[in-house]
């Protein structure tokens, strides 16, 4: 419900300074529920990130996947990259490009989750992107035409030929908007040569209400394939760094990546609402609801991070407590609770095993002292009005 919110404000949101809208605290928390196992909230991630990038309007351009021949047509808005753009992405870029990496290699990923994760590449290459950007970004797409070739991980036959396909609709767009001859005739190339042998590895023979696929992924040619050494070689002569170009992609994980399979969203947002019963008397006393904006949405989970981190600390004090302290201490320590428990549950017993008081009243013991005494509930004498 928290992403559910999120996305309906972002959506709305005018982003002009990507530090401010995404910081650290804030980032960090909102993509490691890009990893979950659950593909609807790796979607709203993904749709979230790209409401904010999306600062001239140009994301309903890319809500479908192809490969046009001539981007003019689309009419793009594109800004130069700012200042606060620029130290933005040297910040977080590799952070980015690791999660869309690890999303790509989940199985249960679905045709919403590439239109996404293509939205987000060409919105960055438009938005954010420097040279540094544009190279990073193609060697992270020829990482994931490399995790469908080789499929180390055993993805499905859709989710291979979708690599594909992503691969070459967005090798199409940066071709475009980078302008090099060398580097957009080999691109075209490519895809003409897949357009003649190999339709399932193209956007337009995948991403339809009825996909063409083929099991013959394993025997591909090298001239249905983008070449890394041979995009570094065309882009390296119109100054782009080549060295960097030549080198792939290979993410670096993080413990949080690995372990963030295990998590919940509940342990990755955690949010505390009071709900208040509509019968409460103070319901018509209290203040209007406060109106739901992206920063409190921040805000809240932010702050939750603050939380964890105190409940962290808390449980590490304990454990250092009964490793470093000394058994008396420890000792005296658990007595003084149990000794409390049981006079608790003392006061408990007293009150809930007591007998109830006679209807006659008190009589005299043996030794001529007043003494309580509980008559069976079948001797008692009742009224007749409460008899029934």
């Amino acid at each position: 419900m928290l992403l559910k919110s999120l996305l309906q404000v972002s959506t709305g949101f005018q982003c002009s300074n990507m530090m401010t809208a995404l910081p650290s605290s804030f980032l960090d928390r909102l993509l490691s529920a890009a990893l979950m196992d659950d593909p609807e909230i790796r979607l709203f991630v993904l749709q979230i990130l790209i409401s904010f990038i999306d600062r001239h309007g140009n994301r309903h351009k890319f809500q479908t996947i192809s490969t046009i021949s001539d981007i003019s047509v689309l009419k793009l808005k594109v800004d130069k990259c700012s200042r606060q753009d620029t130290v933005f992405m040297k910040k977080h870029s590799q952070q980015l490009y690791r999660h869309m990496y690890l999303t790509c290699k989940e199985e249960n990923n679905a045709r919403p989750h590439y239109e996404a994760l293509y939205a987000l590449l060409a919105l960055i290459s438009i938005e954010l992107a420097n040279e540094e950007v544009v190279v990073d970004l193609i060697r992270l797409v020829l990482a994931m035409q490399d995790l469908a070739q080789v499929n180390e991980d055993n993805l499905p036959l859709y989710g291979r030929c979708a690599l594909y396909a992503l691969g070459a609709a967005y090798l199409n767009l940066i071709s475009q908007l980078t302008t090099v001859p060398a580097f957009c005739q080999h691109i075209h190339e490519v895809i003409e040569m897949r357009q003649k042998e190999a339709p399932y590895l193209l956007p337009e023979g995948v991403f339809t209400e009825k996909p063409r696929l083929s099991r013959n992924l394993d025997c591909l040619g090298p001239e249905i394939l983008f070449r890394q050494s041979k995009i570094s070689e065309v882009l390296g002569g119109s100054g782009y760094n080549s060295d960097r170009l030549s080198t792939p992609y290979i993410p670096q994980l993080t413990d949080e990546d690995r372990l963030s399979k295990r998590k919940s969203i509940g342990e990755t947002i955690s949010l505390q609402v009071e709900v208040e019963s509509r019968n409460s008397p103070e319901r018509e006393e209290r203040a209007p609801p406060e109106e739901i904006t992206y920063e409190t949405l921040k805000k809240a989970i932010v702050d939750s991070v603050a939380v964890e981190e105190q409940e962290r600390e808390r449980r590490r004090q304990v454990v250092e407590k009964f490793q470093k302290a000394p058994f008396e201490e420890i000792a005296a320590h658990c007595g003084a609770r149990a000794t409390l428990l049981q006079s608790k549950l003392n006061q408990i017993f007293e009150i809930t095993i007591r007998p109830p008081p006679s209807p006659s009243g008190t009589i005299t013991a043996a030794y001529g002292q007043p003494q309580s005494h509980s008559i069976p509930v079948y001797e008692m004498k009742f009224p007749d009005l409460c008899v029934y």
